[in-house]
C-alpha cells in the first residue's frame, strides 16, 4: 500500500466506509424520519408565529440594553488598554465569550485536521516549490536533487538533516526505479517520518511521561518571549480538562510580570498558583509548589522557570539548584524537562535547544507558534539533530490549541494538498 494511502486511511475515512455508515444511518432512521417530517409539517405555522410575536415584544428593550452594554464595553476597552500584552494574549486564547469556547469544543475537530490547518503556511510554500520543481523536471536525475535540497534547507529542516535525508532519497528511488519525479512526492513524505522516529517506536518518545506511583512534576525552560508560560497555561487547561488535580509554582522570579501572568492564567483555568514576590529564589518557591502540591494531592505539578541566556553560567547553577529540590522531593523527578521554542524563530530556536540541553537534561521540546512559520521543518531539524523529541505544538491561538505532536499527523498536515491530488489521480487512473 502506498505511503500517502496510508496517511489518508490513518486520517480521513475512506469513501466505502463513509458509504457503510451513511446507508446504515439511513437504514435506521428512515421511519423516524417520515413520522418527524410529519410532525414538522403540523406545527411550523404555529412556531414561525410564537417567533414573530417574541421579536415584537423583545425589539425596544434590546435596543436599551445594548446601550448599556456598549458602555460597559467602553469602560472595558479603556482597562484593557492598560493591561499588560500577555493578559491580552491570555483573554484571546479563551476567547470572546465561555460560549464560544464550548462551542469550539463541541466541533471535536480532529488532530489530523488541526494539523493540516496550523500548517497551512508551511504546506502552502512547501507544496508549492516542491510542485514547481517537479513539473520542471521530465526525469529524477543529479540536478532534480540538487533543487530539492535548496527546497528543504529553505523549509529549515536543517542542513544536516536535509543532507541524509537527500542521500536516503537517492538510494531509496534507485531501489524502486523512480523515474517519474511524481512519484518522489510520496517518498519525501515517507522519509520525513522515518527521519523523525529513526531507531525510536512512536509510542517510546509520543505524549507526556507521567508518574504512576504519585505527583508527576514537568520543569519548563526557555528564554523570554517565546510563549513559555501560555504554553504552561494551556497545558493546565489541557489536564485539567483531563480531569487531573493540576497546581502550577511561578518560579520565574526575574522577569517582571512572570508571576502576574502565570497567575492570571491560574485564575482563568482554575487551579493554584504557589508564588514568591519578584526577585526570590527560584529553588524555594518550586519547593513550596511541591509541598502545596502534595497537601492538595495535586495529580500533576507544572513549574515555570527563568529564561534568561545573558549568562549560560547562572542558567545551569540555577536549573541544576531547582532540579535537585525536585529531585530530593519528589524521587524521580522531574518527569519531562520541557523547552519552550519560538518555531517562528528557525535556526535561532536550534541554537537556543543546544544552550538549555547543555544547561540541563532536556526530554523534549514544546515548539510553540508552529501554525505563523513557513518553516515548520524545524521540527525535523531539532529532533534529528539534537536527538530530542518534540512533545507538545501549539497550533493556534486558542486555548484548545497545544496537541501532542504526531510525526504521521505533521507529515499529513505537511501534505495534504497532494495526498488529495493523489486521490484524484487513482481515481481517474
Amino acid at each position: 500500500m502506498s505511503f500517502f494511502k496510508k496517511l489518508k486511511e490513518k486520517f480521513v475515512k475512506g469513501p466505502e466506509s463513509e458509504e457503510e455508515k451513511e446507508q446504515q444511518k439511513f437504514d435506521e432512521t428512515e421511519d423516524s424520519d417520515d413520522k418527524a417530517h410529519s410532525l414538522e409539517a403540523d406545527s411550523a405555522d404555529s412556531e414561525h408565529q410564537e417567533v414573530a410575536d417574541l421579536q415584537g415584544e423583545t425589539e425596544a428593550p434590546e435596543t436599551e440594553v445594548s446601550a448599556e452594554d456598549e458602555e460597559e464595553d467602553t469602560l472595558e476597552s479603556a482597562v484593557d488598554e492598560e493591561d499588560d500584552q500577555d493578559v491580552e494574549d491570555l483573554e484571546e486564547s479563551f476567547g470572546e465569550e465561555d460560549g464560544a469556547e464550548s462551542q469550539e469544543e463541541d466541533e471535536k475537530v480532529s488532530i489530523a485536521s488541526k494539523f493540516k490547518m496550523g500548517l497551512a503556511k508551511t504546506r502552502n510554500s512547501f507544496s508549492t516549490k516542491i510542485n514547481d520543481l517537479v513539473a520542471r523536471y521530465r526525469t529524477v536525475d543529479e540536478d532534480f536533487f540538487e533543487e530539492l535540497e535548496e527546497v528543504l534547507i529553505s523549509a529549515d529542516v536543517g542542513v544536516t538533516t536535509v543532507m541524509e535525508m537527500i542521500e536516503e532519497l537517492e538510494m531509496e528511488v534507485k531501489r524502486r526505479n523512480v523515474q517519474d519525479p511524481q512519484k518522489v512526492k510520496e517518498i519525501i513524505s515517507e522519509k520525513l517520518v522515518e527521519i523523525y522516529y529513526g531507531d525510536d517506536r512512536a509510542e517510546e518518545i509520543e505524549g507526556l511521561n507521567e508518574n504512576p506511583d504519585g505527583l508527576t512534576i514537568y520543569l519548563f525552560v526557555g528564554v523570554n518571549g517565546v510563549g513559555k508560560t501560555t504554553t504552561i497555561g494551556k497545558l493546565a487547561h489541557r489536564l485539567k480538562s483531563e480531569g487531573k488535580n493540576v497546581t502550577l509554582a511561578a518560579g520565574d522570579t526575574f522577569r517582571a510580570g512572570a508571576i502576574e501572568q502565570l497567575e492570571e492564567w491560574g485564575k482563568r483555568v482554575g487551579v493554584n498558583v504557589t508564588k514568591h514576590s519578584e526577585g526570590s529564589d527560584p529553588a524555594a518557591v518550586i519547593y513550596d509548589g511541591i509541598q502545596s502540591a502534595k497537601s492538595k494531592n495535586a495529580d500533576v505539578l507544572i513549574c515555570d522557570t527563568a529564561g534568561r541566556l545573558q549568562n549560560k553560567v547562572n542558567l545551569m547553577n540555577e536549573l541544576s539548584k531547582v532540579k535537585r529540590v525536585i529531585e530530593r522531593e519528589v524521587p524521580g523527578a522531574p518527569h519531562e524537562v520541557l523547552l519552550v521554542l519560538d518555531a517562528t524563530t528557525g535556526q535561532n530556536a536550534m541554537s537556543q535547544a543546544k544552550t538549555f540541553s547543555e544547561a540541563t537534561d532536556v526530554s523534549g521540546i514544546v515548539l510553540s507558534k508552529l501554525d505563523g512559520t513557513a518553516k515548520g521543518g524545524i521540527v525535523l531539524a531539532i529532533r534529528n539533530e539534537l536527538e530530542i523529541p518534540v512533545k507538545l505544538v501549539g497550533l493556534g491561538e486558542k486555548v484548545t490549541d497545544l496537541e501532542t505532536f504526531d510525526a504521521h499527523a505533521f507529515v499529513y498536515g505537511l501534505f495534504a494538498d497532494m495526498i488529495e491530488e493523489y486521490d484524484e489521480e487513482e481515481e481517474l487512473s
